[in-house]
């Protein structure tokens, strides 16, 4: 068996004569490049199978050879980015134009040895075609600096090394998703398949056929995933009886066909995802206990696009580029003004709402700059009234009917929470109890029965 060829392509003579030393112990054949033109020389005279190129170099940028090689490369060549300053937003521009991976200097030769090793047999088991990226999904690396997306995304890589079920608890729109493909892109499993089961297509009679199959020439989803990742979404959507059928594999780690046969092992990690509700429905035996503690040994909570609002400029540009590059729309760009406002809107749909809103924007004519005029137009549809408090956009309303918005919307919340007793209400919103009732009688709020303690 030939060995693999690398085309190792770093300015700094120290990297490349070290990584040729140890790539060459390894067993592979390696060819070394200085910058971007001698990169491209040894790429036309052979292509090799995988290229691990730095991304800061004096001529050309690591990302604009990238980009030049994604545009013109019908091979199935992987590329493993490398660098010394590496931010999370050239590690999205790197994934987003079909990089396998990034790996940082000073380079940990264990990690870089695991990746090449991973790139290469991602490689072989695409033997035709462009190389399809264990990371090139533009919205599958989590974007921002904010805190919490800084913590989520250190919580998804350091749970992606384990292969233990892990459950994505957030609202609708969240991209949980996206976020379980980043999970497998970054573990162990990467070069293996990813496939994704939407619970509310697993009706009764054919859930058992959809999972487990029917024979080994008709496998079901699991054994699709094997040694990869099922994704199995919006879990509170499936059947009892698809519940039960569920906990039972997990709790054996095997299953048998639906044509039945030996019993097959369940090598697939499967990452799921429900909304926040989940647990009221456990808890009212709505959902089966057993099957929710299997689904959840791991468990991360997706923040709402309104837990990390001062990341939306960074997505609006972000979504602007992978649009322009995946789908060609016309750029454009958010004025400053147009950005504050999209700031401070709820998103009750969380970032796919940001993302459908861009993708009407960029479809949309007019000049280059979106303005605040713009915004506020594709912002006049409002949300209806009887909306949840978080999902008003109160910055569209002149400041006494937000205000009233506002308070009605909050104290029937907190009414709720207090079983309709005023007394425990005015405890709770720190208010007089007499100006609590007048102030309840002039928002209309209604007061049951039973109301005082």
């Amino acid at each position: 068996m030939n060995a693999s060829r690398i085309l190792v392509v770093d300015d700094e003579s120290d990297i490349r004569r070290l990584l040729q030393e140890i790539l060459t112990e390894e067993g592979y054949e390696v060819e070394v490049a200085a910058d971007a033109g001698q990169a491209r020389a040894a790429r036309a005279r052979q292509t090799p199978d995988l290229v691990l190129l730095d991304i800061w170099m004096p001529d050309t940028d690591g990302i604009t050879l990238l980009r030049e090689w994604s545009n013109e490369a019908s091979d199935a060549c992987p590329v493993v980015m490398m660098s010394g300053h590496g931010t999370v937003d050239t590690a999205v521009e790197a994934t987003r134009l079909g990089a396998y991976d990034f790996v940082e200097k000073p380079l940990s030769l264990a990690k870089l040895l695991r990746t090449v090793e991973r790139a290469l047999d991602a490689r072989s088991r695409r033997p035709s075609g462009k190389f399809v990226s264990a990371g090139a999904s533009a919205l599958a690396v989590p974007v921002g600096r904010s805190r919490a997306i800084t913590q989520l995304r250190s919580e998804l890589m350091r749970l992606a090394a384990y292969s233990a079920p892990l459950l994505l608890l957030g609202e609708s729109g969240t991209d949980r998703e996206q976020l379980a493909r980043f999970v497998h892109q970054s573990g162990p499993s990467a070069a293996g398949p990813f496939v994704v089961v939407d619970s509310r297509t697993l009706r009764e009679d054919s859930a058992a056929a959809t999972l487990l199959g029917v024979d080994a020439s008709q496998p079901g989803r699991l054994e699709q995933a094997r040694r990869g990742t099922l994704f199995l979404g919006d879990i509170e959507d499936l059947p009892e009886s698809t519940q039960r059928l569920l906990g039972g594999l997990l709790e054996s780690g095997r299953f048998v066909r639906g044509g039945g046969g030996d019993p097959v092992l369940l090598e697939t990690r499967i990452i799921s995802s429900a909304r926040p509700g989940i647990v009221n429905r456990v808890l009212a035996e709505d959902f089966r206990r057993d099957l929710y503690a299997q689904l959840s040994v791991l468990m991360v909570r997706v923040p709402s696009l309104r837990d990390y609002a001062e990341d939306v400029p960074e997505l609006l540009r972000h979504y602007v580029d992978a649009l322009t590059e995946t789908e060609g729309l016309r750029f454009r760009r958010f004025s400053v003004a147009a950005q504050n406002r999209l700031r401070n809107y709820p998103w009750p749909d969380n970032g796919r709402e940001l993302r459908n809103l861009t993708r009407r924007f960029l479809l949309n004519s007019g000049p280059e700059e979106i303005g605040l005029e713009e915004v506020e137009r594709e912002l006049s549809a409002q949300t209806p009234a009887d909306e949840p408090l978080v999902k008003h956009d109160l910055l569209a309303l002149p400041l006494r009917e937000a205000r009233e918005q506002f308070e009605r919307a909050y104290l029937q919340q907190q009414l709720m929470l207090c079983n309709g007793k005023v007394g425990l209400l005015a405890k709770r919103v720190d208010m007089e109890r007499t100006h609590l009732y007048r102030k309840l009688r002039s928002l209309g709020i209604e007061i049951g029965h039973g109301a005082e303690e």
